[in-house]
């Protein structure tokens, strides 16, 4: 493997875990929404990812989205603007803890693919030095 194939393949690794915290951030971001009981909740976003191979190392890639449940669940806040008659309300089925361990897997992966892009390039900097 050339030190450009091991580039490539954390800076797919990056863009993948930067959408990978994307989601999380919307997720976090979009826990507390509310709506009427007769409309959706906000689905939570999940990233489904995919290692690709075509023949060589070639990294990861992000193959779609999963949705969360529409249904969310149905809270009793009585003195909310968009209670229904009985004085209940709907939101997403999120959970930060989920979320947050999430977020630190995320944030970890990052942070080890940026590592071996900065070490890539420094070995790649290094070679280039030895022909002076």
């Amino acid at each position: 493997m050339s030190m450009f194939d091991a580039m490539n393949i954390s800076n797919s690794g990056l863009t993948t875990n930067r959408k990978w915290l994307d989601a999380i951030s919307d997720n976090i971001t979009n826990m507390n929404n509310v709506s009427r009981t007769d409309e959706a909740a906000f689905q939570a976003r999940y990233v489904v990812a995919r290692a690709a191979d075509y023949g060589k190392p070639a990294g990861a890639y992000v193959a779609g989205n999963m949705w969360g449940n529409p249904e969310g669940r149905v809270v009793d806040m009585p003195d909310h603007p968009l209670a229904d008659a009985r004085g209940q309300v709907r939101v997403p089925d999120i959970n930060l803890s989920d979320q947050m361990a999430q977020l630190m897997q995320a944030q970890r992966a990052y942070q080890a693919n940026l590592a071996v892009v900065e070490r890539t390039k420094a070995a790649y900097e290094a070679a280039i030095g030895i022909g002076r």
